[in-house]
């Protein structure tokens, strides 16, 4: 039962990283990934390997950028000492407001960071290791709902848990996800291929509600317990 418990945030990580990659912003770069990859490979071997490039450039960014916001938030004494023994209370609070805006009880806008664009342009020019390139850079093409999972998330639970470097790798893998999917897919059909992709994109919004009404349930089990005490 031990075993199975430490394995719950690794879990999480990689299913908050699912969640990230069908919701509509990073489907749209994602299934931009995938048009890529199709039209510049000529065979089954260099589309897997396209794939694979792109889900490491994802995985990369966020594996880093993950370890330098736990590590700089850590590493101060003073906030590292408050984390230790206020983390489990801020979390549950926090869990309860990234569920309300999953849920669409609240919005935020976040302005454009323009790095897509940029993206596009480097694989326009025929960059080496150009898919490697598009998802490092599409990983910081935050959205709301990104952000809101990697910041309001993610990165509390690998200050919880302490794992400053899986989880953060577990997130960038399932952001990559569909378009490993969709490697294989252009490696043997691309109708079944965009059939899938059409369907995730249906099903995106209620698995992002139940996730949000999950979120809530936590967070109100952890203010519960560490706020309230009385479980």
């Amino acid at each position: 039962m031990s075993e199975f418990l430490k394995t719950i945030p690794s879990l999480a990580a990689l299913w908050l990283g699912i969640l990230t990659s069908i919701s509509p912003c990073p489907l749209a770069t994602n299934i931009a990934a995938v048009s890529f990859i199709a039209s510049r490979v000529t065979s089954q071997k260099l589309v897997l390997a396209s794939g694979s490039l792109y889900t490491l450039g994802r995985t990369l960014t966020y594996t880093v950028l993950g370890a330098l916001v736990c590590y700089g938030i850590s590493s101060a004494p003073v906030v590292s000492k408050f984390l230790q023994h206020k983390l489990p209370q801020i979390l549950g609070p926090l869990l309860i407001l990234v569920g309300a805006f999953l849920l669409d009880i609240f919005k935020i806008s976040l302005p454009l960071t323009g790095v897509s664009g940029v993206a596009e342009r480097l694989a326009d020019r025929g960059w080496a290791l150009s898919s490697l390139l598009l998802g490092m850079i599409f990983a910081l093409a935050f959205c709301p709902v990104s952000a809101a999972l990697y910041f309001g998330a993610l990165i509390p639970l690998s200050l919880h848990s302490g794992s400053h470097f899986l989880l953060p790798a577990l997130f960038g893998i399932g952001t990559a996800l569909p378009v490993v999917v969709a490697a294989f897919g252009l490696a043997f059909s691309a109708q079944v291929l965009f059939g899938l992709l059409d369907r995730i994109g249906q099903v995106e919004v209620i698995l992002r509600k139940v996730t949000g009404a999950i979120f809530i349930a936590v967070g109100f089990y952890y203010s519960l317990v560490y706020i309230f005490r009385v479980l």
